[in-house]
């Protein structure tokens, strides 16, 4: 234990006593000397038990000491018990006098009630005034009776003691003062640190409170992957997964741990709109899911992450419905458009010869036919995106390849040169028509975008679990406002409507679909001028499976 730390201990057990035991404590040191003194007389020093002064002085010690006990010091004013040492002193001239010729120096206890005094709370200016004058007065008495020829021991007690008594006063005060002073920052800080404490307290309720309100699952992991937070609406989550269970987009393909929000989330992967289908048969349900890193602010590593879990079922199934309707819709106008362009194609080309003019508008009619027929056959490809993923083992490398060599004839009408850094095989579970399909869309719409003489670049690589898929090119590129819109359905930036180029918006709302539904993601980078960058991210297969 440290001197402190003793010190405190010491006088939280001294204010836990009684008032009169306080008060005999502080004057036992005194007495046990007093009565030392007293025991020893007889046998040391015979004379003085004749000698009238120091038996009143000893009468008057033990008196006191009895008052210790006997006055109800707690009735009494606090600086009542001052009492006790100013009459130590005069009851020490009596003892001292007494004594002066066998116990000349007996005058130094005095400074047990000089002590007393300076460290209680009475008035400084009063404590150090009765440490001078208490020890001066013990001292006069012999020098008197020896004046004018006083010897060296009644120099010493009457111009030595006493000041040699306010010196140890004036040093006692000032460290009383100092440890006053000491305790009442400690008693600040103390004071500063639980107020705090309780504003935290009070901060913890309320964020508890908010994460308990909100219709989101929220769960906080540190870096070994130990829960630190979960809210009442995970909780809800969790007990309708019957046991955990999650889905890829299919509804059906179990989630591996590794695939898993809570998994990607420990190993440092950011991400957001991960949806994953939780629970089994008709309780599941749809959630969006999204992950933020936390990260050590000595060294940056990574220090925890916060998953965000949201219910989307009803947008989903919304979304669906939709799909649905568009396709049925879709699937309507093609018999009765394409009667429409058998006619318009048998009056063109028909042996009848058709008059100019009339053929000039026959071709118009043939043109926006083709056109209304190319936007039904998009939005029955989203749905079917949407619908129709059967997945199995396919090489992604294979498909790369696939797609770059039926792109090939328009690249080179466009002037656009392919490259490709695909190492094969490079297995995924995919459904290798719709990837294709997203893969044809990233391809085509990276040489429709480019300049002539410009170059698309296809990279793909396995990392961590995952393949990821580049598919980049040198064309117009977009701004930030527009990369932010490039995945909704019917979009098209401004600069392709103003070169003209053809389309309607559907090819990378229904790539972005076919990605999802294989449970991965897809994102884009681009700045204007400076090309784009399609990035895609798939599952894929386990070394194990690869070999199998």
């Amino acid at each position: 234990m440290s001197e402190q730390a003793f010190i405190r201990t010491a006088a939280r057990f001294f204010r836990k006593l009684q008032p009169r035991v306080r008060v005999a404590v502080c004057e036992l040191p005194l007495a046990l000397v007093v009565a030392a003194v007293a025991v020893a007389a007889p046998a040391v020093w015979p004379a003085l038990v004749q000698n009238w002064l120091f038996l009143t002085g000893v009468l008057l010690h033990g008196l006191l000491f009895l008052s210790c006990f006997l006055v109800p010091w707690e009735r009494l004013a606090p600086n009542a018990t001052m009492a006790i040492p100013i009459l130590d002193l005069v009851a020490l001239a009596f003892l001292r006098t007494g004594a002066y010729d066998v116990l000349p120096g007996l005058g130094i206890i005095a400074l047990f009630p000089v002590i007393w005094l300076s460290a209680s709370n009475l008035l400084p200016r009063a404590s150090l005034i009765l440490s001078f004058v208490g020890p001066l007065f013990i001292a006069f008495p012999p020098f008197l009776v020896h004046f004018p020829n006083p010897n060296s021991s009644d120099i010493f007690a009457v111009a030595i003691s006493p000041i040699a008594m306010l010196v140890v006063a004036v040093a006692i005060r000032l460290a009383s003062s100092s440890g006053r002073i000491q305790q009442a920052r400690v008693r600040q800080r103390d004071q500063a640190l639980r107020q705090l404490l309780a504003a935290s307290r009070d901060r913890e309720k309320l964020l508890e409170t908010i994460l308990d309100t909100i219709d989101v699952g929220i769960v906080a992991v540190d870096s070994s992957g130990e829960n630190l937070l979960t809210n009442s609406q995970q909780k809800e989550f969790l007990r309708l997964s019957e046991g955990n269970l999650l889905f890829g987009q299919d509804r059906h393909t179990p989630l591996s741990d590794e695939k898993s929000p809570l998994q990607r989330a420990i190993n440092g992967e950011t991400f957001s709109d991960y949806l994953v289908w939780l629970g089994a048969e008709t309780g599941q349900r749809a959630i969006s899911t999204a992950a933020s890193s936390m990260r050590n602010d000595a060294d940056g590593a990574f220090g925890g992450a916060v998953i965000v879990f949201r219910d989307v079922t009803d947008v989903v199934e919304a979304l669906a419905a939709k799909d649905e309707l568009v396709a049925n819709v879709s699937h309507e106008f093609g018999s009765p458009l394409t009667s429409i362009l058998g006619n318009l194609d048998l009056a063109l080309r028909g042996s009848q010869e058709v008059p100019p003019g009339l053929r000039s508008r026959l071709e118009v009619a043939e043109r926006n036919a083709e056109r209304l027929r190319a936007l039904m056959d998009d939005l029955l490809s989203s749905a079917a995106a949407v619908d129709s993923i059967h997945l199995r083992r396919t090489d992604v490398a294979g498909l790369v390849e696939n797609s770059l060599v039926s792109a090939h004839a328009q690249a080179d009408v466009a002037n656009v040169g392919l490259v490709a850094d695909v190492p094969s095989p490079l297995w995924a579970e995919a459904d290798p028509l719709r990837l294709g399909q997203a893969l044809d869309n990233l391809v085509s719409n990276a040489i429709k975008y480019s300049p002539g003489g410009g170059r698309v670049m296809v990279r793909a690589a396995r990392n961590n679990g995952w393949i990821r898929l580049e598919v980049q090119d040198t064309g117009i590129g977009m701004t930030a406002e527009e990369t932010a819109k490039i995945f909704t359905r019917f979009f098209r930036t401004g600069a392709a409507r103003q070169a003209a180029i053809p389309g309607v918006g559907l090819g990378l709302s229904i790539t972005k679909s076919i990605v999802e539904r294989h449970g991965g993601h897809i994102t884009c980078s681009s700045k204007p001028g400076q090309g784009s960058t399609f990035t895609l991210l798939l599952p894929a297969l386990q070394a194990t499976e690869s070999a199998d």
